[in-house]
């Protein structure tokens, strides 16, 4: 079985965003760039998946500029048998992500694609489920635990009522939550070893998808800066100050 892994470079985590002057977007030059992190945990658990001979390739998929190379070798190193660039300089909304992605499925036949759940850029959630609606199978998201069985995948899932389990047939899609596993690190042995593996460029245009970028953002704006706290001596001062501002 092949797995297909959405593998999406966005700003690193640890980065505090700042919003550009003008506000037509956020800072991204001198920013540190890295993989997403639920698309990190995603392409863990198909390294596993093959580690236990439930698949036998893992490819990993990203969409971006010339520049994003560096990035998808990083996946290689990981442990990805080869990388799959499709080369745009736009950025690429969630149902053309998913019509691009509908593209190369169609292409490689795999049996899984895994993606995290949502980037942590937009937050849209949105790229793997259009995937399943566009291709017509099975889909579960949010994924804290992955069973494969034959044509079969057992999904858990957390809901707000506790667990849910989903038997879903395959090819499916698979959305995955920050539970599901931890990454592993990358070695300098296999950053050298990923230079020689299989990756393949595609222009955006050649794949001639659709365009569905159909949303626009007007204004990007900082959140509200928090006003400094009050210290009180006692709790009849602070029920009487949270009076004062009609808390209680």
């Amino acid at each position: 079985m092949k797995i297909l892994v959405g593998y999406k470079r966005v700003v690193d985590y640890n980065v505090r965003i700042q919003v550009k002057p003008d506000g037509s977007g956020v800072v991204t030059d001198g920013v540190k760039l890295s993989a997403n992190p639920f698309d990190d945990i995603a392409l863990e658990e198909a390294l596993r998946l093959r580690d236990k001979g439930l698949a036998t390739e893992v490819v990993v998929v990203t969409m971006g500029p010339a520049d994003s190379q560096a990035h998808i070798r990083n996946g290689l190193a990981m442990g990805a048998n080869r990388a799959i660039h499709v080369v745009t300089d736009s950025a690429i909304q969630p149902l053309s992500a998913a019509r691009a992605f509908l593209k190369l499925v169609e292409k490689e036949q795999p049996g899984l694609v895994l993606m995290g759940k949502q980037a942590i850029d937009d937050d849209a959630n949105q790229t793997g489920q259009m995937l399943a609606t566009l291709w017509g199978r099975p889909q579960a998201t949010f994924a804290g635990a992955i069973a494969i069985d034959g044509g079969k995948a057992q999904v858990t899932r957390e809901v707000d009522a506790g667990l849910e389990i989903l038997d879903i047939d395959l090819p499916a899609v698979v959305t995955v939550d920050l539970r599901l596993n931890e990454p592993r690190f990358i070695k300098l042995p296999d950053i050298m070893k990923a230079k020689s593996k299989p990756l393949e460029t595609i222009a955006y245009a050649d794949l001639g998808v659709e365009s569905a970028d159909f949303l626009e953002t007007s204004l990007f704006a900082p959140p509200a800066k928090r006003s400094k706290g009050v210290m009180v001596k006692d709790v009849a001062e602070l029920v009487a100050a949270l009076k004062n501002k009609g808390l209680v």
